[in-house]
Parts: structure tokens; sequence; C-alpha cells
């Protein structure tokens, strides 16, 4: 299944660019981290690989500035239906480095795990993820990217490309290693929201020769890792989109709830009756 371009304004002048293709506004940029701030407590936790020890393995790769701490709840949600979720374990997110893709390729062999690995990469993680898959298809399942700009222009497509380049060090669109085009050989899904206060929608849902599939998530940029309903909506797409390309639902074995304790079940019942 194929998403399809919003058509474009009537009047669009030669060269102007489309409305999805620029970034949001710097207002979004600010409500974003407004309405993160309430949410870091749910980072705390140990920095362990998450769900079943013989779950289909998975490695979760956060956004720039961004750390394991920030993907906890995804990866959480990943655990919960099956996934054995590991954490990048590289630190805090300052963009690319020459090193990047070798630390990130030295982090799927220290998995140790002969199946391939599903990559999920949050905002910049994603690109990273993209650029890995690239590199080495022949380790990685598939690539899910969650608000991540990876098509169209760095300069225009995102509202943070000032502070990247401060902090990187180098011009957003000339990373210190090659950025290839296209799609990588593997299965690539692209999960974007038109909420998303940081990224231009077509920039995180890509074009036709770019993905194999994009679908819309109702939810901010940050919500991508600690929006509960869009986490099961991450979830249950990126099952959707495994079964379609490869002919049948992954093994997964879902974490089994804990069961309630009589206290916890005569309250739920007295609060039933009114």
């Amino acid at each position: 299944m194929k998403w399809e371009r919003t058509p474009a304004p009537l009047g669009l002048a030669p060269g102007q660019l489309h409305p999805d293709d620029l970034a949001p506004s710097g207002w979004s940029r600010t409500a974003e981290v407004l309405w993160r701030i309430p949410r870091l407590l749910s980072g705390l936790g140990p920095l362990t690989p998450r769900g079943p020890e013989d779950g289909p393995p998975a490695l979760v790769i956060p956004g720039f500035l961004a750390t394991d701490r920030t993907t906890m709840d995804l990866r959480r949600a990943l655990a919960r239906v099956g996934w054995r979720v590991h954490p990048w374990l590289l630190g805090l997110n300052r963009g690319a480095r020459a090193d990047t893709l070798e630390l990130l390729a030295e982090r799927l062999d220290a998995l140790k795990d002969r199946r391939k690995v599903l990559l999920v990469g949050w905002s910049l993680g994603g690109l990273f993820a993209r650029e890995l898959a690239f590199r080495h298809p022949g380790k990685v399942r598939a690539v899910v990217t969650l608000g991540s700009p990876f098509s169209g222009d760095l300069k225009t497509n995102t509202n943070v490309c000032e502070f990247y380049e401060r902090i990187a060090g180098h011009d957003v669109n000339q990373p210190p290693f090659e950025r290839l085009a296209g799609k990588p050989l593997v299965p690539c899904l692209a999960l974007w929201s038109r909420r998303d206060g940081i990224v231009a929608p077509n920039a995180a849902r890509g074009r036709d020769h770019e993905v194999d599939k994009a679908v819309e998530i109702d939810t901010r940029h940050a919500g991508f890792t600690v929006d509960r309903p869009a986490l099961s909506r991450v979830v249950a797409e990126i099952r959707n989109f495994l079964t379609e390309v490869e002919g049948r639902a992954p093994a997964l074995r879902p974490r089994r709830a804990p069961p309630s304790s009589p206290l916890k079940t005569a309250w739920e019942r007295l609060e039933s009756r009114h």
C-alpha cells in the first residue's frame, strides 16, 4: 500500500515549495519541547534489553539530542508485544559523526543474534537506520522510521537545522559519511504525522522510490516515543507491515499482564457498580 501525495495548491508558482515540504513554525518547535517536559520521567529504568529473550531482535536508535532514556517507552511498547528490544548504547545523539555507522554496525554484531534485526529509528535515528541498512542489508530485517526527515532538503524540511549545524559541526546536508539515495535493499516503513512540530510531512513519509509503505500517525514529533495511543499504533503498524512483506505475521509472544491482586479486583468490582 502506498500513500498518495497531497495535491499541490492551485496557483503554486514554479519552484515554490509545497507546504508539506516546509518545516513547521518555530512556535511548533517550542510546543514540542513544552509537551515533552512533563513526560521526562518516563525515561527512568535500566538500560538493558527488554522483552522475551527468544523474541525477534530489534534495535532502537534515538533522535538528535536524545538518548536511550528518551526512547524508553518506545522500547517498552515493543517489548510488551514480544520483541527483544535493544538500546543503541551510544549516549547522547549529537548528530552524524565520522564513526557513527561503524559504531552502529558494531552494535548489530554485539547483539550476537543470527537473525536479522529490525531497526527502529526516531527522527535523526531513522536516517541512521536507513544508512546502516544500505551498508548491511544482510543483517537488517526491516527499517521503521518515526518522524524522520529522510526525504528532501534538510535545510528546509525541519526547524532545527541551525541548532543541528551548530552542535554537530557540519552542514546538515553534508554529513561526515556518504549519504546514499533511494531505498535500502530491505523493507522500509515510514511513520509520519501531520501534527509533527519539527519535521515537514513529506520529509517523513518519503516518495514512492524511497519507501515501501508510509502510514500517518496522529501524534506530535515527541509522541512517537512517549504517547501511549501513538505507541500502540506504531507497534501495530510494524506488525501489519512485516506481515504484508513477509507473507506471515512475525513470531511474537506478547508479555502476559500480571494477575490483579484480590484487593484491586474487589475494588474494580465495587467501581463497576457505580
